[in-house]
Order: C-alpha cells, then structure tokens, then sequence
C-alpha cells in the first residue's frame, strides 16, 4: 500500500474534513508525526518516495495529498478509506505507519467505507 495520507484516532463526532485541514500540498522535508489538527499522523509513504532527494528528504507524517509526475502517461488512481471503529484511540505513537495502523485496527472495525478518486498533472490526461 502507499499511504499519502495517514491519519488516526480521529473523534467520532467528525464527519467532514475541511479542504486543507491537514496540508494543502507537500512539505519540503515533511511534516512531524504525532497531534494534529483532526487527529493523529503517522507517517506516509513520501518519507520513502523522496529519501534519495537532498532537498525533498524527510519525515512526512499526515496528508501530503496526490504528486503525480507532471508529464506521466497515465491518470493516477487515489483511494481514501475510513473506517470506524469500536475503540477511541489505536494507541499508536511516534512514527507509525501504514502497516501499524492496519495491525492496531484488527478486530475492531465496525465498517469502512472507500471512495477511489483521479488526478493527473498531465493536461492531455485531464478529464474534466
């Protein structure tokens, strides 16, 4: 799985995030994991994405949303999953990822839910 956004233990009583809530785009060296605005970040797959990039290198915790190359040939497909479940907190701290969360949230899924979204960079790909 790649994660762009990983967010946990976020309250019962939210049922929409805000556009930009989280981030409105990637963070040069990544954002910190732990407390955030709606929840808690672990870390997301950019932190391996970008490792070999001295400028772009870091930890990236949360929602870095979509970065498709900006002339690829194909539409990327972006699926968001929630999943509600039947404890408050997953427990989980430091820097966790995607991987962490699905062992923690084992046996207490109540449903989920997942919508697949399409994004490209690319104008002659755009579907609008």
């Amino acid at each position: 799985d790649f994660f762009h956004w990983l967010l946990v233990d976020v309250p019962a009583s939210v049922s929409r995030i805000p556009e930009g809530e989280d981030s409105d785009g990637v963070i040069p060296k990544g954002k910190e994991p732990g407390p955030g605005p709606i929840g808690i970040r672990g870390v997301n797959n950019y932190t391996q994405f970008l490792a070999g990039n001295p400028d772009m290198a870091g930890t990236y915790a949360g929602h870095d949303g979509p970065c498709p190359p900006w002339n690829d040939e194909i539409l990327h497909h972006y699926h968001y999953e929630v999943h509600a479940l039947d404890v408050e907190t997953l427990g989980l701290d430091g820097e966790f990822d995607g991987a962490a969360v699905r062992e923690a949230m084992a046996g207490h899924v109540l449903a989920s839910a997942r919508v697949t979204g399409t994004y490209t960079l690319n104008p002659d790909l755009r579907q609008d």
